[in-house]
């Protein structure tokens, strides 16, 4: 259905070449970049949770390195009329303790996401479209929406499916291990959060044995440190590959880099629906009785602030693209209408003038600080711009596990944030960050700013219903235009996803910026 995605994009590689392989069954130990935060793979809609997860659990359907859908624990998958999909299941699938996977298993796992209790980001905005679920068979699960509904298929590339026993389980209960069984390639042995995930190989894993006996994801979201470990030979393997090191790994002759332009967007969102916000102020850090971040020129006039072309050159040295929206070209729903915003201060003091504010405000950016590649550095960097047109701005960097739950609860003005398009297409981060925010509907879930526009959410919806691909996208495009159009969020930029591995191991990148054991292939004899 999708067209395949950023094949402009794939960057060189560099890959020593080898001939013969060695023996397998070695252990593989891989620098995490980021905090996990949980086990439960329906806890918190977050990457560094989800890329975990996806080495204990399965999914119905599974995604390639670029992001095209491919049948894991479906097999295949049609629309037996306009509002209902048909899932035909893997048999033979066994999960850690023996138990065979069934159509049960699959119904349990759709009906606890929206159940999972204090989730700072939920899963729902990828369950809340399906209304009725029908078991055929073992093996066969029929799922109905109260509309047409094309993107079933992508969106379960992002539900794990749990054993049927585990339905009730806490979050803890998954933490512990208790409740940790799934399909996957590998077995959980212990979570020390904070420190590490042990994992032991899934003999009996559907889609084969990996290389790997044991493999360990020591989470390392210091950059020095990270670096530090692969050169000392502690880690094999690293994500996230700082800026700032990569010339110097490239020169190492032991280390290879990987790399591809992201589907991950880092950008601002900005409290736009509040009469009032806690982080606006005069210039004398005074509480301003009106919240000037609902006025769309005001919106505009910090995006015209900011100078992306030096926030790639200087914070991100080259790693990354300038954005204009909210996907890289080349993926579905992006338009050729839309540009990079120009830097333009004095448009942006223009704007700022004529919405009432000639002498500008106060705010503040809160950004996580272990989350995203530099993350702490380009809200620095946007607060200087941003004070350059009399806007004076302080930056207030937390770790990541303090900053989302805040973030969530509504606590911030502007926000420094990342979102990684799971679908492949626009429909995602409209749908999470730009849709006005509807528990019932499962819209808005990271839609932290609550920016709302009726325009932006018709569109949406009438793409959701579309099944022509080509009519789907017009419309996808519409709804983008008018969002950005709107400054219903800041785009920044596009990051890079950067692996770096030692002795000859290799990876394949991908666009999802997951990094999964089972996808590293062992060193190979000349």
């Amino acid at each position: 259905m999708l067209r395949s995605l950023f094949v402009a994009f794939w960057l060189s590689l560099y890959v020593t070449g080898y001939a013969v392989p060695t023996a397998a069954g070695t252990d593989l130990t891989i620098g995490i970049g980021a905090d996990v935060t949980a086990i439960d793979p329906h806890y918190h809609n977050l990457t560094p949770n989800s890329n975990v997860a996806a080495h204990i659990f399965d999914y119905l359907v599974l995604r390639d390195e670029r992001q095209k859908p491919i049948p894991g624990l479906a097999e295949s998958w049609r629309t037996v009329d306009p509002l209902t999909w048909e899932f035909k299941l893997r048999r033979g699938v066994k999960f850690h303790d023996g138990s065979d996977f069934t159509a049960a298993d699959v119904i349990a796992s759709l009906e606890r996401v929206p159940e999972v209790p204090n989730s700072p980001l939920p899963f729902t905005v990828y369950t809340k479209q399906i209304k009725e679920m029908t078991v055929v068979d073992a093996y066969t699960i029929r799922l109905k929406t109260a509309a047409p509904y094309p993107l079933m298929p992508t969106d379960l590339t992002q539900v794990a499916i749990i054993s049927k026993n585990a339905r009730k389980a806490s979050t803890e209960d998954f933490n512990s291990g208790k409740a940790a069984i799934g399909t996957g390639p590998y077995k959980l042995v212990r979570y020390a959060k904070g420190d590490r995930i042990e994992l032991v190989r899934h003999d009996a894993y559907w889609g084969g044995k990996t290389p790997w006996e044991k493999v360990t994801l020591r989470l390392l979201p210091n950059d020095a440190s990270r670096v530090a470990a692969l050169l000392a030979g502690d880690v094999q393997a690293i994500e996230y590959v700082p800026t700032s090191d990569v010339a110097r790994i490239r020169a190492d002759k032991r280390l290879t880099v990987y790399k591809i332009i992201a589907d991950r967007l880092i950008y601002l969102h900005m409290d736009s629906d509040r009469d009032t916000s806690p982080y606006v102020t005069d210039k004398q850090g005074k509480p301003l009785s009106r919240n000037p971040l609902k006025d769309p020129r005001v919106r505009k006039a910090l995006s015209k602030a900011i100078n992306r072309n030096a926030i790639v050159d200087k914070v991100m040295e080259g790693e990354a693209v300038p954005a204009g929206q909210l996907l890289a070209d080349g993926m579905f729903g992006t338009t050729r209408n839309l540009k990079v915003e120009a830097y333009d201060p004095d448009g942006a003091k223009k704007l700022l003038t004529d919405a009432g504010y000639p002498d500008g405000f106060g705010i503040t950016i809160h950004a996580p600080n272990n989350r995203y590649v530099n993350d702490a550095k380009i809200a620095q960097a946007v607060a200087q711009m941003l004070t350059r047109i009399g806007i004076a701005t302080r930056v207030e960097a937390m770790p990541s596990a303090t900053f989302f739950p805040q973030a969530t609860d509504l606590k911030f003005s502007v926000m420094l944030l990342g979102w990684s398009s799971g679908t492949g297409e626009a429909s995602s981060p409209l749908k999470a960050l730009l849709a006005t925010y509807s528990k019932d509907k499962g819209f808005g879930t990271a839609n932290r700013g609550r920016y709302s526009n009726p325009k932006v959410d018709a569109l949406l919806e009438e793409a959701l219903a579309t099944v022509d691909d080509a009519r789907r996208e017009a419309v996808l495009q519409r709804a983008t235009e008018v969002a950005i159009d709107d400054t219903g969020i800041i785009p920044l930029h596009f990051q890079v996803n950067l692996w770096a591995t030692r002795d000859g191991i290799t990876y394949t990148p991908r666009t999802d910026e997951n990094t999964l054991a089972h996808k590293f292939r062992p060193a190979v004899a000349k």
